[in-house]
């Protein structure tokens, strides 16, 4: 391994290093160290194992401290690869294993790591396969929508389907049950009295006390993997930056991440820098909402209003300077489609020192609040113990004194000359979660004036050329909510062969299941906000 390391990699692939000599030690299938571009993947060293020795990989990972951080799979002719991305400390690993025609099945490491319960589950739903152990057997993705042996991602579907007149009701989901005269089931959407999406909770409480807290999701299904299959990378890219709406640059930026990467593509040092701009100004518009939201769940009004004003100046600034109020199709394979005005420069600088001054402002009024911190301190506690389990991410770990951030730990072009350090508190509940968010506001802030002073002149996009049958990359990008990891594959014709989009919010949206245990059923509204996971993001 050591032939393709460099003295500036040395550091960064020590726990790399151990694991795959772990690994290797085991009888698994060795990868050629000396052929460096067999070896990785976008950032992810390459580690190909055997599909009986996928349990034993994850094990070697689990002693070696890795976080799961995402998984799929994919199908090549008559076998299906399945993947499974880890990271520690920056390192990330990418374990392959191609299953035998004929073979569907895969133990689960769903029990040595949790967080991947329902990434399995998504797999096992739409590609039919097997992780024989996992510990829930229930459907996950595809509620009723289709038959017990049709699966939605294999190549054989039909991208439409064969939808029925009318879906049978899911109304055999085997949620987690209770009995006492005193123990009230509380069923929670999946329709809600508001424009959010659909997801459905399940409450199980004595009084007020909440027991026990189970989610059902993946109501809306849009076929994004599917959707992706032929596509071109301008469109994948647009199909991306609506994989979440409110997160249009993190996801549109970590596929073009990954097909430049396929491709061998290098955008030009201005579209680096006016890619970071765009990915701060669309954090700045998300905390703002969501402190503003938050204030509206604890009935402080003008909190809500104040916050809300002030996203709403953001995203005009926004609409004014780049053409979209939430920066959609901004970032394009090969660098960005528009360019920074001149008088943009200049604005945009007065628009931060506005803003700053404001949060200066709101600040104390949010500190002493007496009302405000009685509903937000001690409310919605999440333990570092269960983040670090999850594999939570964003503002949910950093809460929890989990400093996990891309921008610090594995920083791409130009993160890796700001010197990021990731806003950390440790006390895990609804304030820390809205705190560290305040404070990424004005990091955030920073960095945005650190673009500008560093902007040069230049080139807005690198002409495309077409990667090589079966090239494939992985982007990583630190979203608004947290680490952004895709995949892609091409075709022998340029075009999509696989794309896999993980949001932040796959992992954090079991940690809502957890904090709101011992907490008063009123109070899932804050608890929610204050993690407010997306559901278009977790429904592929």
């Amino acid at each position: 391994m050591s032939a393709i390391r460099t003295a500036v990699d040395e550091e960064r692939f020590v726990v790399t290093d151990r694991l795959t000599r772990k690994l290797q030690s085991l009888g698994t299938p060795a990868f050629r160290p000396e052929e460096s571009e067999a070896g990785s993947v976008g950032p992810a060293l390459l580690c190909p194992i055997g599909p009986d020795d996928w349990a034993l990989a994850a094990e070697a990972a689990a002693a070696q401290g890795c976080r799961w951080a995402a998984g799929w799979g994919d199908s090549q002719g008559e076998s299906w690869v399945v993947n499974a991305l880890l990271e520690k400390s920056g390192d990330y690993l990418l374990l392959r294993t191609v299953l035998p025609p004929g073979r569907n099945d895969l133990p689960s490491q769903t029990p040595l790591f949790p967080g991947a319960a329902r990434p399995e589950r998504h797999t096992r739903d739409l590609l039919g396969l097997d992780f024989t152990g996992h510990p829930d057997g229930r459907r996950w993705v595809r509620h009723q929508a289709w038959g017990e042996r049709e699966f939605p991602l294999r190549p054989d579907f039909p991208l439409a389907g064969c939808p029925p007149a009318v879906t049978a009701p899911d109304r055999g989901y085997g949620f987690a049950s209770a009995h006492g005269p005193e123990v009230n089931e509380i069923p929670v959407g999946p329709v809600h009295a508001g424009i959010i999406e659909p997801g459905h909770f399940r409450f199980l409480a004595v009084g007020e006390t909440v027991l026990n807290l189970e989610e059902r999701l993946g109501y809306v299904h849009k076929g994004i993997e599917k959707l992706a299959e032929g596509r071109d990378p301008e469109s994948l890219a647009q199909l991306a930056g609506r994989v979440s709406g409110d997160t249009a640059v993190g996801h549109a930026w970590a596929a073009c991440q990954a097909m430049e990467r396929a491709a061998g593509v290098e955008p030009p040092e201005r579209a680096l820098w006016l890619r970071a701009i765009f990915a701060e100004r669309e954090r700045v518009a998300n905390h703002l909402n969501d402190i503003g939201a938050i204030c509206n769940d604890t009935a402080f009004a003008f909190g809500y209003y104040q916050f809300s004003r002030l996203r709403e100046l953001w995203l005009r600034d926004n609409l004014r300077w780049f053409g979209h109020r939430l920066l959609m199709d901004r970032v394009v394979p090969g660098g960005v489609a528009v360019d920074l005005p001149e008088e943009a420069a200049s604005g945009m600088q007065a628009a931060i020192a506005a803003l700053r001054r404001e949060l200066d402002e709101l600040k104390p009024i949010l500190d002493e609040g007496t009302i405000f911190q009685d509903r937000v301190v001690g409310a919605g506690v999440l333990p570092e113990r269960i983040a670090r389990e999850l594999g939570c991410l964003g503002y949910v770990a950093r809460a929890c004194g989990i400093g996990r951030d891309v921008r610090e730990r594995a920083p791409h072009a130009p993160y890796d000359r700001l010197g990021v350090k990731a806003v950390v508190r440790g006390d895990g509940d609804v304030a820390a979660r809205l705190y560290v968010r305040y404070g990424e506001l004005h990091a955030s802030l920073d960095i945005l004036e650190e673009c500008l002073r560093r902007i040069e002149p230049g080139p807005l996009r690198t002409d495309w050329r077409n990667p090589s049958e079966h090239a494939e990359g992985l982007g990583l990008v630190e979203g608004w909510r947290g680490e952004i990891a895709t995949y892609v594959r091409f075709d022998g014709a340029g075009r999509i062969a696989r794309f896999f989009p993980r949001d932040p919010s796959v992992f954090n949206w079991p940690a809502l299941e957890k904090l709101i245990l011992g907490n008063i059923v009123p109070d899932f509204p804050l608890c929610n906000k204050s993690v407010n996971g997306s559901y278009s993001g977790h429904d592929l």
